[in-house]
């Protein structure tokens, strides 16, 4: 038996044609957006991989048409240089630390404030809210005064206690919001196969919440590794992160563009390679977010 296609109408010249003009100014200002927001950074980069010379003679974009002049040796110079590589290692010993604890300690308490009923839990969760609008400045004078006294002031352990505090807040309350949006049905047929409260939160929330646990990651990542004034504030010389190395070296050599330079694209580097990696998980906990 033949089957019949019903064909469909095509649109309008007029409604095609409304389509592309409405298009293309858009696609033109986003466009010109990108490229401007990437000037910057393609700027530093071109810079990294010239001399000191080459730089204070010109502009970075004159390189565009003297490719020759491009090297690596500022690279190496950096990678040489024994103060920024201890400070990119104490970055990374800040940055993953906080970053993971962060998510752990925030997706079990988040878990908690969404399927666990106990009292006063409304309260709290509005208390832990209501710390979001606490500016992170207020703090210093007074964690500054207890570091000393604990004798965690210059450590690693007193940054990375100081980024997880203040980034809990908004981690409980992005992955509570997601989590409440699991279906109670999931979590009821696991508690009637006999799974506890913490088999049920590893085996049914942790999987359906990747995406927004992803997101959170990423934006902590993020928020620690650029981070200069709370390094600043409880950092050593021997503690302190890249972002801090490099400002010395601008106070201390203005002009020392051949080590500012590689040193801040890699300092650029590794948020870049991490948002990339996690990017599809991003992408869906955005989109995710947006469908509750």
């Amino acid at each position: 038996m033949a089957t019949t296609t019903t064909p469909v109408a095509p649109r309008p010249k007029g409604v095609r044609l409304v389509g592309a003009l409405t298009r293309g100014p858009v696609t033109i200002f986003l466009t010109v957006v990108a490229v401007l927001w990437l000037v910057p950074t393609v700027g530093l980069f071109v810079a990294s991989l010239r001399d000191a010379a080459a730089n204070s003679a010109s502009g970075w974009w004159t390189a565009l048409a003297h490719p020759a002049e491009l090297t690596l040796q500022s690279y190496r110079h950096v990678l040489e240089n024994p103060d920024l590589v201890r400070s990119f290692w104490n970055t990374a010993l800040i940055t993953v630390p906080a970053s993971v604890l962060v998510v752990i300690v925030a997706a079990l308490a988040a878990y908690a404030f969404a399927w666990i009923p106990f009292r006063g839990s409304n309260w709290i969760f509005i208390l832990i809210v209501a710390l979001l609008v606490v500016p992170l400045q207020v703090a210093l004078i007074p964690v500054a005064r207890l570091y000393d006294i604990t004798g965690l002031f210059g450590t690693i352990p007193g940054v990375v206690l100081f980024h997880v505090a203040f980034g809990l807040p908004f981690a409980i309350f992005l992955l509570r919001n997601f989590f409440i949006g699991i279906p109670a049905e999931l979590l009821e047929a696991a508690r009637m196969d006999g799974a506890g409260e913490f088999a049920v939160f590893r085996r049914v929330v942790l999987p359906l919440g990747i995406p927004a646990i992803a997101s959170l990651l990423i934006f902590q990542f993020m928020w620690v590794w650029n981070d200069l004034l709370v390094a600043l504030v409880f950092a050593d010389s021997q503690t302190q992160p890249l972002t801090v190395a490099i400002r010395e070296q601008l106070r201390s050599f203005g002009s020392n563009i051949d080590v500012i330079a590689p040193a801040a694209f890699l300092q650029l580097m590794v948020p870049l390679i991490v948002f990339f990696a996690f990017q599809r998980y991003f992408v869906q906990g955005l989109l995710a977010g947006s469908q509750r």
